[in-house]
């Protein structure tokens, strides 16, 4: 079964993860239109997919040749072909999932429960090689995760770029998320409070900014309580591109009850346990978008619906926004879900 896609706009990752995805995945996926705010991008991409290039993503949307939407950029018109596609009975790839701003929410969560149609958030760390093998690990030889410590550093003008970003969900923000949503995923589970701390001099005029969030998981199944240690910020200007890559973290470290991980997005991990060190490459493997469109089409063609995606976004976004409350009122917030 080949699935018929439309795409919107075409964002940040289109060359180094969606272009390569839907050309290895051609048997699964068949691009037949394209809606791009760059007219003469979408005539030129159009072309190698032999598609049609269309000005409006409404009229796209409702064309009978298309079964789903992709939806790759995160800046453009919001939640509108989110709503659209619903209307039209087309099931959904989201990239902007984590960037709605937060009076619209319930509104797209409401839609497309009503529409029944297949949603799936892009939530990329999710589906990175390394985060697959650990999850692997934690199952079967490290044991429950008890500590996680993640940062990502930005430099200056990745941040202030706003014209691509759109006025709801600034980079850090982007950012703060999708580290809340990978650390919740690893430890299976919802954290019941957050305190958090934001370092944004007045001085700088935004050039510098960092955040760093504590989360607290509670306890079950005999197992003790984990916690999450996340940092974002952007201080480092882009003419400095040797002090943004000197000594630069794992992306992930991860202490569990019987060893310790160390990951490098998107295709290394290296763990220690009883019997030493072990370093994993996993180059070979399917790439992140080759994961994540694989998964979108399973859920497409499958007979149970999967609609966990928009929850587990949704309440990313409610931790990030409760981390904001914690570092304006300086205390910790507990959750209740």
């Amino acid at each position: 079964m080949k699935i018929r896609v439309g795409l919107i706009g075409l964002g940040d990752h289109w060359l180094s993860r969606h272009y390569p995805a839907l050309k290895v995945l051609s048997d699964r996926f068949e691009v037949r239109a394209i809606c791009c705010e760059i007219a003469h991008r979408a005539e030129k991409i159009a072309r190698e997919f032999n598609a049609y290039a269309m000005d409006g993503f409404r009229a796209m949307i409702a064309r009978e040749d298309i079964d789903a939407v992709l939806a790759l950029a995160t800046d453009w018109v919001g939640p509108l072909p989110i709503l659209a596609a619903c209307d039209s009975g087309k099931s959904i790839y989201s990239s902007s999932a984590l960037d709605i701003a937060p009076d619209q929410v319930d509104l797209v969560r409401r839609r497309v429960d009503a529409s029944g149609v297949a949603f799936m958030a892009e939530l990329p760390r999710r589906f990175s090689p390394a985060t697959i093998r650990l999850k692997e690990l934690i199952a079967t030889r490290l044991g429950r995760p008890q500590l996680l410590f993640c940062h990502e550093r930005m430099s200056t003008e990745q941040q202030t770029d706003r014209l691509r970003r759109g006025i709801y969900c600034p980079l850090t923000m982007r950012h703060l998320m999708e580290l809340i949503d990978w650390c919740s995923y690893l430890v299976d589970a919802n954290p019941s409070s957050v305190l958090s701390g934001i370092h944004c001099p007045s001085n700088s005029k935004g050039k510098s900014f960092y955040q760093n969030v504590n989360l607290e998981f509670p306890s079950f199944g005999g197992h003790p309580s984990a916690s999450a240690q996340i940092s974002v910020g952007h201080y480092i200007p882009e003419k400095w591109p040797e002090a943004l890559s000197y000594r630069r973290p794992p992306s992930l470290q991860v202490s569990c009850e019987n060893g310790i991980a160390f990951v490098d997005l998107h295709t290394k991990v290296v763990w220690f346990d009883d019997a030493g060190q072990h370093t994993e490459s996993l180059e070979e493997d399917r790439a992140v978008g080759e994961q994540l469109l694989t998964h979108f089409y399973r859920s497409i063609t499958s007979l149970v619906r999967n609609r966990s995606d928009l929850d587990d976004a949704y309440r990313a976004m409610i931790v990030a926004t409760k981390a904001n409350q914690s570092a304006d009122e300086k205390r910790r917030i507990y959750l209740e879900w």
